[in-house]
């Protein structure tokens, strides 16, 4: 389980007397079950990569708290990054290395040995379907084959909660339906706590248990894509999300809506 509250984070954008402040997120609150995907959606510049990186214990909170299995992100990193596996939309790989030295070297990472790595590696390519690409060197992969390989280094350590920052990010539709598939795999049968961010309205109702609608660094809903499309009484959930994401936005930056609190 991950537990995000009342999340902060502060930036200043130039310097001197162009510097101002941009609140790139204020006042996030929202929780991912186990065995349960759960999908962060927002417009561009919503704060939503920003939130997952504090989640990551990439860049520290200027307010809030992140909780993953219990462990406070901040006070126990380590403890909470050992069970966190992470996708960012920057896959990393090393080209050079083929994609089992790419998996077993995050292993490494995560404290495992070469051989336990290297085994854990086999299964998961059976489970992305990867097999063929396993001992090949990344260099030239197709966006579709980098991400499974990159989602196979994320679970090398077989975590128990995945957080994902716009995975289909370039991926053509054969390859987001493999994705698709062993997430809800993932979900289904290994009972993953499944985190996502995205703009796609497809993958949220594809894909989705529940729905975190973030807008202006704020949490603005949260509910399932049935309960969000009933609050707004729009039968299209991509309607419900422009009126969530833009007209409730509107609601809270005149107060009318608490920060941090779903409509």
């Amino acid at each position: 389980m991950i537990e995000v509250e009342q999340l902060a984070k502060r930036f200043v954008q130039g310097r001197g007397k162009s510097a101002r402040e941009v609140r790139a997120v204020d006042g996030v609150s929202w929780r991912a079950e186990d065995g349960r995907i759960t999908g962060l959606l927002g417009p561009n510049g919503a704060g939503k990569t920003t939130t997952l990186r504090m989640v990551a214990g990439l860049i520290p909170a200027d307010a809030g708290r992140v909780r993953v299995d219990g462990i406070d992100v901040a006070e126990q990193p380590m403890a909470a990054l050992a069970r966190l596996g992470v996708l960012s939309d920057a896959r990393g790989l090393y080209p050079r290395l083929t994609a089992r030295e790419n998996i077993v070297y995050y292993g490494r990472l995560h404290g495992m040995e070469d051989a336990a790595a290297s085994q854990r590696a086999d299964v998961l390519a059976q489970m992305l379907d990867m097999a063929p690409l396993l001992d090949r060197r990344t260099d030239g992969f197709s966006q579709g084959e980098k991400m499974k390989t990159a989602l196979a280094r994320a679970l090398v350590h077989d975590p128990a909660n995945i957080v994902l920052d716009e995975p289909t990010n370039g991926l053509d539709v054969l390859a987001t339906r493999a994705l698709r598939d062993a997430l809800r795999r993932l979900r289904d049968d290994e009972g993953k706590c499944i985190v996502f961010s995205t703009h796609i309205m497809q993958e949220v109702e594809r894909l989705c248990d529940r729905v975190v609608v973030i807008a202006h660094g704020r949490t603005v809903a949260d509910g399932t894509v049935a309960e969000l499309s009933a609050r707004t009484g729009q039968a299209d959930f991509e309607e419900a999300f422009v009126s969530l994401a833009f007209t409730t936005a509107e609601r809270v930056e005149a107060g009318e809506i608490h920060t941090g609190s779903p409509a």
